[in-house]
């Protein structure tokens, strides 16, 4: 569907009666609602937008692709070790700012090896690896939330 044709039919709706708008087209679906009510009372309008389903072939080799993609992240599951987050926080992948990485993809680690901080209110909880083997994945970016039991990196224990 036409952006322009998008941005038409929200001007129609925000200047009309109308509270509700959906028009299908091609496959594709809008539906347009006015004045939804927004904490501090302030209204907008919203724009939802659905692409069509695909056809059955699409399907079945989509279908295909998550399958294949969930046994994937099972193997990947079955042969690295986890190292979870202790805590809720904050991690960081160094000691300072300014300062290297305490480790890096393909790193040979060991017990008892720091391999980041998770900050919890303000108290800096180094996380230790529990095991030996290759580091193969970080999968948290520098500074970004963490959650309680959430993982942190992948380990490949069979080095």
């Amino acid at each position: 569907m036409d952006l322009n044709i998008i941005k038409k039919l929200v001007k129609i709706v925000d200047t009309s009666e109308i509270t509700d708008l959906e028009v299908e087209e091609n496959g594709f679906k809008v539906k347009i609602a006015k004045n939804m009510q927004m904490p501090g009372g302030v209204n907008h309008s919203e724009v939802y937008l659905k692409q069509p389903l695909p056809d059955k072939s699409n399907q079945e080799s989509a279908e295909a692709a998550i399958s294949a993609k969930e046994q994937e992240q099972k193997i990947k599951a079955e042969n690295y070790h986890e190292i979870r987050s202790p805590i809720v926080g904050t991690f960081y992948r160094s000691p300072a700012p300014d300062a290297d990485a305490y480790v890096q993809v393909s790193n040979i680690i060991s017990p008892g090896t720091v391999l980041c901080i998770v900050e919890a209110m303000k108290l800096m909880n180094e996380i230790e690896s529990d095991t030996t083997g290759k580091i193969v994945k970080i999968l948290v970016d520098n500074g970004k939330p963490v959650e309680y039991n959430q993982p942190l990196f992948l380990i490949d224990t069979s080095v």
